[in-house]
């Protein structure tokens, strides 16, 4: 089994090129869940729905979130009602946020509600949470700690950003869908996505035994800079990371995850850090890591799976 950890939109757009090279029996994807919430009564999953979107090729590419297509009349509706929509849902995302809530109520687990969900959307691959238990994402920022969807969405990221906590990761348990093989060194290799590694990827290492399982004798690790010539292709990370105080290279993501990776895909026009990068012992990949289309979401699937074999094969030797 390959294994891949995700956030939303870049997570979302290297699963739908993971989707479509690897067998769907053989391709799990643990998507962050840190940043649900409840928003009218409704359980909002974005990353997960992000994900589910982006294989299922439904996904909005000019807005970069939510389906394309999409109509607002519910939205409108609330509008009138005296409703503040900040968080914005279009009829066709409502649908599975309802479908979603109706699951729960009957007893479903969120990783039962999701398959349901990819199965109705013709995914074959596996889509699961995290994990089972709630856990909260909780930007502590110069205004005070937010919750995550506040800052993101309410406040567009404006305030600045001192540090990180996942309420509630410390009781919680990585979801039985996928941990247990990860556990038992039953996968071939891990891909860490081209999520925000503090809000994307750290809730999911961040559960109890994840890192420590990654550390262990015969995994293998790669990750795929989130970075482009020091911006992040979508969301905040560039601004946080510059108001922590770390410079926006792949050295600093590279760094982040250095306690257990093998392996680092590299943009290509971030190539003059790949001897640095190899001074970590790094295997390193350096390709065109911008994916604009199904195709580009394909080349960089294979360049991970590329990098992962390699990094198995030294670990063999």
């Amino acid at each position: 089994m390959i294994l891949a950890l995700s956030g939303g939109v870049g997570g979302a757009k290297l699963g739908r090129g993971l989707a479509d090279v690897v067998e769907g029996s053989e391709l799990t994807i643990v998507v962050n869940t840190g940043d649900d919430f409840d928003f009218l009564g409704l359980r909002i999953c974005p990353d997960l729905d992000s994900v589910a979107y982006g294989i299922a090729g439904l996904n909005d590419e000019d807005r970069g979130w939510g389906r394309r297509d999409e109509s607002w009349h519910c939205e409108q509706a609330l509008v009138e009602f005296g409703v503040d929509p900040w968080f914005h849902l279009g009829d066709k995302d409502l649908a599975i946020h309802l479908l979603r809530r109706s699951l729960l109520a009957s007893g479903a687990t969120a990783g039962e509600a999701m398959a349901q969900v990819a199965r109705s959307l013709g995914i074959g691959c596996a889509i699961v949470p995290m994990t089972e238990c709630r856990v909260e994402t909780r930007v502590i920022t110069n205004v005070g700690e937010l919750s995550f969807q506040d800052y993101f969405v309410r406040r567009r990221c404006e305030p600045m950003v001192s540090g990180f906590r996942f309420s509630g990761a410390e009781t919680a348990s990585p979801s039985p869908t996928w941990f247990p093989a990860v556990a038992e060194n039953r996968i071939r290799g891990v891909i860490l996505c081209p999520s925000n590694p503090f809000v994307s990827i750290d809730p999911i290492l961040g559960l109890p035994g994840v890192r420590a399982a990654f550390k262990q004798e015969g995994s293998t690790v790669v990750a795929v800079s989130p970075l482009v010539g020091g911006n992040s292709v979508k969301g905040p990370l560039a601004k946080m990371l510059r108001e922590l105080g770390l410079p926006a290279t792949p050295v600093t993501i590279a760094k982040h995850y250095a306690d257990f990776l093998d392996g680092f895909v590299l943009d290509v026009r971030d190539e003059h850090f790949e001897p640095e990068l190899r001074a970590m012992g790094l295997r390193v990949e350096v390709c065109d890591t911008l994916m604009s289309d199904r195709h580009a979401s394909r080349r960089l699937a294979r360049s991970c799976l590329d990098l992962l074999i390699e990094c198995g094969s030294e670990r063999a030797a």
